[in-house]
């Protein structure tokens, strides 16, 4: 049963999540056995956070909303209140923000169900994706190559079915460059299309988060909750 749903598209998902064939509970469980069988070998999600996953998803009945309970991967540049955040720094290595960012406000509001952080260099900086805290993300196809950067955590997660939908970032290139490497679906949308925060670090937030997903549709669903004036 775990396979079968790890291997299904996010709108498959979706649709059984209103239908009430599956529960979000069930989600978060195959994620997480699927995540200690993979995630030893390409290290693309270093902080999960499946009981506070789990105690949302209990919280209230999330079928209706337009996620419907998906848990969805966050970049580890955007804080979630409750979670290790590090923004990839040693810097920032033991810091648990009280607020999240308006985006994960955005995508848990919507019914997302936010369960682990995905590798990022440090502050995002850099084409492949490595820093001191949590050290190298591999490229799932071949281990010995790169994943590209900078969020080759969340592209390697989608590409090893332990993410379903997840967020990244892009400059020049941090969110396309990954999932071409990895051969899952980024996209930069245009500036002014995603709510954002200032951000809690002194860097300038210049880059554009985007949805990353396994195929078109499934990015546009997630396109769809990212995307509205802060």
């Amino acid at each position: 049963m775990t396979m079968d749903l790890i291997r299904l598209s996010a709108r498959s998902v979706r649709d059984l999540l209103k239908d009430r064939q599956v529960g979000p509970l069930e989600l978060l469980d195959a994620l997480e056995h699927r995540i200690s069988e993979v995630d030893g070998a390409v290290n693309a999600l270093p902080t999960l956070c499946f009981e506070r996953a789990r105690q949302r998803a209990r919280e209230r009945d999330l079928s209706g909303l337009p996620l419907a309970g998906i848990p969805v991967a966050i970049k580890d540049l955007l804080p979630v209140s409750g979670v290790r955040t590090t923004f990839g720094s040693m810097a920032y290595r033991d810091h648990i923000p009280e607020v999240s960012d308006l985006l994960v406000e955005r995508i848990e509001a919507a019914g997302g169900i936010v369960y682990a952080k995905s590798n990022t260099p440090e502050f995002g900086a850099g084409a492949n994706t490595f820093n001191d805290v949590f050290g190298f993300t591999r490229n799932p196809w071949n281990t010995a190559l790169s994943a590209a950067g900078s969020s080759g955590g969340s592209a390697v997660a989608l590409a090893t079915g332990m993410a379903w939908l997840a967020t990244g970032s892009d400059l020049g290139g941090s969110l396309r460059n990954p999932a071409s490497f990895c051969s899952i679906v980024g996209l930069r949308p245009s500036q002014g299309r995603i709510a954002s925060d200032p951000g809690e670090t002194a860097f300038n937030r210049l880059s554009m988060e985007g949805p990353m997903a396994r195929n078109v549709n499934d990015a546009a669903m997630l396109l769809d909750v990212m995307a509205g004036y802060d």
